[in-house]
C-alpha cells in the first residue's frame, strides 16, 4: 500500500495526528521530569570535581616548585661552604694585610649567603606545608564529591533504566507522527512547543477556554475549531485548538437546572394548596 502524502491528509487528519505527536511528546516530557535535576546535578559535580582535580594539580605543582627551590639553596649552601673552607685554608697563606682582609670579606659574605638560603629553605617549607594542608582539604573534597556523584549516577542510572523502554517506544511513536505531518506545520508546531511554557503545542478547549492560557474562547470561535475545517490558534497563546472530541476527551454536558426550579415550585405550590385544604377542614370540623 503506498504511504500517503502528508499534503493529502486532511485538517481533521492533521489535527489528530498533531494531538497523538504532543501526546508522545508530553509523554517524554514526563519521563524526563522524573530525572528530575538529577542529570544537571550530574553534570554540576562532574565540572566541580574536574575543577578540583586542575586546583589540586596546580598546588601540586607549586611544591614541586618549592622543592626544586629548596634543593637549589643547598646546592648553593654546599658551594658557599666549600668556598668558605677553601678561603680558611688561604688565610694561613696570607701575606699582608690586604689579602687578609679580602679572604675574610669573601668569608662574611659566603656566611651571609649561606644565612640567607637558610632562610629561603625556611619559608619553602613553611609554604609547603601550607601547600600540603590545603592539598589535602582538597583532595577530602573530591572524595566527597565522587561519593555525591557516584550516588546521584546510580540514581539516575536507575531511573533511567525504568523509563528507557517505554521513552524508546514513545521516540518511535514520535518518528511515525511527525512522518506523516507535511514539514512546515510540523515546524511551526515545534516552535509552538518551544516556546510554550508547558511544552504543550496543542491543546483542546476545556469549558469554553483555551487548554493551555485558559483564555475564554468566544462561541463562534468554537464552532469553527469543532467544524475542523481549518487549522486555528489561539489569538492569546498562540497555540493549536481543537475540539474535545477529536482530542478523545468526554465533556461532561452542563445540568439543566430550568427544570429543577420548575418542579420544585410546582412543589412548592402543591404543599402551599395541601395545607390550606386541610386548614379549612379543621375550620368546618
Amino acid at each position: 500500500m503506498a504511504k500517503k502524502d502528508p499534503t493529502d491528509l486532511s485538517v481533521e487528519e492533521k489535527l489528530k495526528t498533531l494531538y497523538l505527536l504532543q501526546t508522545a511528546l508530553s509523554g517524554i516530557d514526563e519521563k524526563r521530569t522524573l530525572r528530575g535535576e538529577l542529570p544537571q546535578e550530574v553534570n554540576d559535580l562532574e565540572d566541580e570535581i574536574e575543577g578540583l582535580n586542575t586546583r589540586v594539580q596546580r598546588i601540586q605543582n607549586e611544591i614541586d616548585e618549592f622543592q626544586k627551590a629548596i634543593s637549589q639553596k643547598r646546592g648553593e649552601i654546599a658551594d658557599a661552604e666549600n668556598s668558605v673552607a677553601r678561603y680558611k685554608a688561604q688565610l694561613d697563606e696570607v701575606r699582608n694585610n690586604r689579602e687578609y682582609d679580602t679572604l675574610s670579606k669573601e668569608i662574611e659574605f659566603q656566611s651571609l649567603e649561606i644565612e640567607l638560603c637558610n632562610k629561603k629553605i625556611r619559608e619553602a617549607q613553611a609554604r609547603i606545608e601550607e601547600k600540603n594542608q590545603e592539598l589535602a582539604a582538597n583532595q577530602e573534597v573530591i572524595k566527597d564529591r565522587e561519593n555525591d556523584l557516584d550516588i546521584k549516577k546510580g540514581e539516575l542510572d536507575e531511573i533511567m533504566e525504568e523509563t528507557r523502554a517505554e521513552e524508546e517506544k514513545l521516540k518511535e511513536k514520535v518518528k511515525e507522527y511527525e512522518a506523516k505531518i507535511e514539514p512546515r506545520l510540523l515546524t511551526s508546531f515545534k516552535r509552538i512547543r518551544k516556546n510554550a511554557r508547558n511544552g504543550l503545542g496543542v491543546v483542546y478547549v476545556q469549558r469554553d477556554a483555551c487548554g493551555g492560557c485558559f483564555n475564554k474562547i468566544p462561541p463562534q470561535r468554537q464552532l469553527d475549531i469543532k467544524m475542523h475545517k481549518k487549522i486555528i490558534v489561539c489569538e492569546y497563546c498562540g497555540r493549536i485548538l481543537i475540539d474535545p472530541e477529536l482530542a478523545g476527551v468526554k465533556v461532561e454536558k452542563p445540568v439543566d437546572t430550568t427544570e429543577k426550579k420548575t418542579r420544585k415550585r410546582s412543589i412548592r405550590k402543591t404543599s402551599t394548596a395541601s395545607s390550606k385544604k386541610a386548614a379549612d377542614a379543621n375550620d368546618m370540623a
